[in-house]
């Protein structure tokens, strides 16, 4: 079936001996009395084996034609016959044969008896070809076939080739099994494939398994080789509770070479019909895709009589410009709740975004204009609206006498449609000097920084801060910082049990100087329960700890007179590859200033993270924050995942204070998002039980709330050309607070794809089955 257009020619023109080719060396070899014979070895491509043509069918024409066989003569402007072990090579092409006639001046070449073509990407065999080298009609007899380089074989009781335009086999098949192996085929009375088609039409087309008729169809497309063509794609099958029965069935739509469209409809037994279409282009500009999804009439949720998704993404590079556009945007507050596998977006999302980007990039400075706007979806949510910001950025690395000078700007505009929140036009400028040292095991960084920041704040009146405090409509802010860092790196090699490593020690030390000024009429974090225009208190982890500044952006920023100490060790096998390391660090205060947690101690928690890659078979990740002032844990987490072969399980730990939760984030509602802080728990891992079975499984619990959060189980079997799959998935659905009853969706679904036959051979389940909480990676150490 996959006989391609380059493969039928190589064998027209290899067995036609180039006409003339094959005339020359005929007549070259008349009254000689020695024999046409060379060793095989040398004139045979290796069989069995990939070897792709690495130039165009035009080059590989233009190489020597070697001919051997037993015997050979000729008569002019008649005929020439080579008999006995013919082996014809020309490149990479191998063609071997009985006997091989051209005749004059019919100029059709005839080869008959075991016929045997190879030319790295595809092998074929026969009883007798024939082909006429005016017009280029090939007829292959008893054919038989197989891909050498992808999956792919088969026979036909007759293959003609019209031309370079046109294949036709009769009585064909076509399989991706390997030899012996009769899971499946398809069959077809007739083949057609036109040059350069990616599709092969057949014609009284049977899908067999086992030598058994599963299905007949008059006429079907399948696709042979990579490329898009306009058509159905496979449907996709499955179950659920709350939809009840699911079918879909995708149509592709090949717009054009630089744009297309994937349409699918979405049949429900219990709700209707949902529509999703997934257009892309491709122009000068960038490259971008949208989703659009629309549902009529809701049989389960009748008080929605209609709901709708669109989201539309770009991004593209032209010249000195950037262009980046992520706008979603849906019908109402719980889209996601009633359609858990949109593309829009998920139900973890307690917003989408909205946002636009240009950007303008030369050598010493780049600027950006956002457009920044989110959709709540929840009631009692309020963003603010970035409309618009343009940043601007100014850098000089080797300003002279060592420095490196940098002054980052930013004019932003903050509006929202909380009547109890103030909007804000906000400049904010931070010239900056950096003075590096670098040793090859010393890396040390001055530098000083000055942040100067104005507001023009509206719709302050009533807005007061925790302790009273009163917004002021203009305020301007400077702050100077200072900050000196450095970084030992020392090395010493040793062994453990014989087993050679090397280690490395890194301590690091940074004095920080951010001078205390008052922020109180400034809308913040600290202040103000709501807190910040864009600015949100940032976790603690080791690295966080030599942070300038604690917060994510400019509305506050933190006082401080400290000293941060840390230090990290590593260890490395013989071949470089790291397998160990743990890191840990703590802030000692110089001065601790009035709107700081606790003014009577003098240090931070401890921030501590550890990696373990043991032999490549387990790997251990952990973090945490442990406040020795309370003699308690304030978050962390940990994963441990053993690899053997086909099997892994990976097993996850996370934990949160509630307390943390509070002073980080500051959410109003605390008490009705959790009880006691995070505590949960995960288990994910796949095994193999057979030799071609394998099972897949999740389970998600919440120890806080004694409360399973997700779970799913799933069996495959898989073959050399096929594979069949079942599972099954069990979620909590989103609730407004925890003391909402919980409610849980559940599906059940069946996959089965023909391997090798094109993307989606086959019925599936959509890998968006519902489930939030997954296999994660979360390993980084140095390989």
């Amino acid at each position: 079936m996959s006989l391609t257009a380059r493969s039928f020619l190589s064998t027209m023109i290899c067995l036609a001996l180039h006409g003339q080719a094959m005339a020359e060396e005929s007549q070259a070899t008349q009254g000689s009395n020695d024999p046409l014979v060379i060793q095989t070895a040398k004139c045979l491509a290796p069989e069995y084996r990939c070897n792709p043509s690495k130039g165009n069918t035009d080059d590989i024409n233009n190489l020597p034609v070697k001919i051997v066989a037993d015997s050979a003569e000729a008569k002019a402007n008649e005929k020439a016959i080579y008999r006995g072990d013919v082996v014809v090579t020309q490149g990479n092409r191998t063609v071997k044969a009985d006997t091989a006639t051209l005749r004059q001046p019919e100029n059709i070449v005839t080869a008959e008896g075991n016929v045997y073509f190879h030319d790295g990407e595809i092998a074929i065999s026969g009883e007798s070809l024939q082909t006429n080298l005016d017009n280029e009609d090939t007829t292959l007899n008893d054919a038989q076939y197989k891909m050498m380089c992808t999956p792919g074989r088969g026979k036909a009781k007759r293959v003609f080739k019209n031309g370079t335009t046109f294949y036709e086999l009769e009585d064909g098949t076509y399989t991706t099994c390997p030899d012996d192996d009769k899971s499946w085929r398809f069959s077809a009375g007739k083949l057609e494939k036109e040059d350069g088609d990616i599709f092969a039409d057949l014609y009284h087309a049977r899908f067999e398994v086992l030598d058994t008729p599963i299905f007949y169809l008059p006429y079907l497309r399948v696709p042979v080789e990579d490329g898009r063509l306009t058509g159905f794609l496979y449907p996709s099958i499955s179950w659920n509770d709350t939809d009840g029965f699911e079918l879909e069935t995708p149509f592709y739509w090949n717009i054009h070479p630089q744009a297309d469209m994937r349409i699918t409809p979405k049949y429900m037994s219990n709700r209707g019909l949902f529509m999703t279409m997934e257009p892309r282009y491709l122009t000068e500009i960038g490259t971008g895709s949208l989703v659009l999804e629309y549902m009529g009439g809701d049989k389960l949720y009748p008080e929605f009589d209609k709901s709708w998704g669109f989201n539309w993404t770009h991004t593209g590079i032209q010249n000195h410009w950037l262009y980046d556009i992520d706008y979603s945007k849906v019908s109402d507050y719980s889209y996601f709740t009633r359609h858990t596998d949109s593309r829009v977006g998920s139900r973890e999302d307690n917003t989408l975004l909205q946002t636009g980007e240009v950007s303008y990039r030369d050598l010493n400075w780049d600027s950006t204009l956002s457009i920044r706007n989110f959709q709540p979806l929840s009631p009692n949510t309020s963003v603010y609206r970035l409309l618009p910001q343009l940043a601007m950025n100014y850098y000089r690395p080797d300003a002279g006498y060592g420095l490196d000078f940098y002054m980052p700007a930013q004019i932003s505009k903050f509006a929202t449609d909380n009547t109890s929140k103030p909007s804000a036009l906000r400049f904010n400028i931070e010239p900056t000097i950096v003075l590096p040292y670098n040793l090859p095991w010393l890396s040390a960084t001055a530098e000083g920084k000055v942040f100067y920041t104005y507001y023009d704040q509206s719709n302050i009146d009533g807005v007061t801060g925790i302790n009273g405090e009163e917004l002021e409509e203009t305020v301007s802010r400077v702050i100077p910082m200072a900050r000196l860092h450095a970084v030992v790196t020392l090395e010493r090699n040793g062994a453990f049990f014989d087993t050679p490593y090397t280690q490395t020690l890194e301590p690091q030390v940074q004095y920080l100087y951010i001078k205390d000024v008052d922020q109180s009429g400034i809308y913040n974090p600290v202040n103000y329960s709501g807190g910040g225009y864009d600015t949100a208190r940032l976790q603690t982890d080791y690295y966080g700890l030599f942070r300038a500044n604690q917060y994510s952006s400019v509305d506050y920023i933190n006082p401080a007179n400290q000293f941060t100490v840390g230090a990290a060790t590593r260890f490395f096998d013989d071949g470089y590859k790291e397998r160990f390391n743990v890191a840990f660090g703590q802030i000692y205060y110089l001065d601790r200033f009035g709107n700081q947690e606790d003014t009577s101690i003098n240090y931070s928690a401890w921030a501590i993270e550890s990696e373990l890659n043991l032999n490549d078979y387990l790997f251990v990740r952990g973090s945490l924050e442990y406040d020795s002032n309370l003699r308690d844990v304030q978050f962390g987490n940990a994963t441990a995942e053993y690899r053997d072969g086909g099997f892994f399980a990976q097993t996850s730990y996370r934990y949160v204070a509630k307390d943390y939760i509070a002073s980080s984030v500051g959410f109003s509602n605390l008490d009705q998002i959790t009880e006691d802080g995070i505590s949960q728990v995960g288990l994910v891992t796949g095994f193999p039980i057979a030799d071609a079975v394998s099972v897949r499984g999740q389970y998600f619990h919440d120890l806080t709330q004694d409360l399973m959060l997700e779970n799913q189980l799933g069996i495959t079997y898989r073959s050399d050309c096929w594979v069949i799959g079942l599972s099954y998935n069990e979620y909590l659905l989103a609730r407004s607070n925890i003391n909402d009853i919980a409610r849980y969706d559940n599906n059940i679904s069946l996959s089965f794809s023909l391997l090798g036959l094109g993307a989606n051979a086959g019925f599936g389940y959509s890998t968006a089955s519902g489930n939030a909480l997954g296999y994660r990676n979360p390993f980084g150490l140095k390989n």
